[in-house]
């Protein structure tokens, strides 16, 4: 198990690497995906909470560098808050139509907002295709330099997530693996452990506050 998880964490950095200053892309930053299912575990698990939970989500990108639609972003950020029909990632259902709240940077001006609102739509696709509700709050991403999977992410008092990264003694069943990939393709990130994750806006009709979970991923974006 060992070899298999410091495989599994050495691709992913590398992944990570790749998209070091030089790459080519209009907008890059910071990514952190939380799921209300294991997205680090073992078909055992996954199959048991299969279209039981996973159906809820919290994406977030705080852009470092670019513009998007000609609209510079740097420093600014964009949470979307996702509930879905079923388990986010299971192949064997069907979990659209989603439904969705946006959070945008208070800090932006309109241009930026509708800016933000339209790379966050272009990465995530279907998750974002009925938006419910967008609201505005400070929006702090911060990815610990050197430590693989510790970060913290705070939109205003709506949302919220705090991750470590994943340890030997995380595993429970031996099979563990990257079970359900990030939910935007052109992210590159690293499984993590939540410690803490909450949602308490309003427009979806449910919000929750959960703690140690295998259900985050940590990295970066590119569009």
């Amino acid at each position: 198990m060992r070899r298999r998880f410091y495989g599994m964490l050495a691709g992913s950095l590398a992944a990570i690497a790749m998209m070091a200053p030089g790459a080519s892309a209009r907008v890059k930053g910071q990514y952190m995906e939380v799921r209300s299912a294991d997205v680090w575990t073992g078909p055992c698990f996954a199959n048991g909470q299969a279209d039981l939970v996973g159906k809820e989500a919290i994406l977030a990108w705080k852009v470092t560098t670019g513009e998007y639609n000609g609209v510079p972003l740097n420093g600014l950020g964009i949470v979307a808050v996702v509930k879905a029909r079923n388990t986010l990632g299971d192949t064997y259902h069907n979990p659209y139509p989603a439904e969705s709240v946006l959070i945008l940077d208070s800090r932006a001006n309109r241009a930026q907002r509708a800016a933000l609102e339209a790379m966050a739509k272009a990465q995530a696709g279907r998750l974002l295709a009925h938006v419910m509700r967008v609201d505005e709050a400070p929006i702090e991403l911060t990815i610990a330099q050197g430590m693989s999977g510790v970060a913290t992410l705070r939109a205003g008092k709506l949302a919220m997530i705090q991750t470590r990264s994943l340890c030997e003694g995380d595993g429970i069943c031996g099979n563990e693996e990257i079970y359900y990939p990030p939910l935007v393709a052109d992210a590159h990130a690293t499984p993590a452990y939540t410690l803490k994750d909450a949602f308490s806006g309003k427009g979806l009709g449910v919000v929750w506050t959960r703690w140690d979970r295998r259900s985050a991923f940590v990295g970066s974006f590119s569009l």
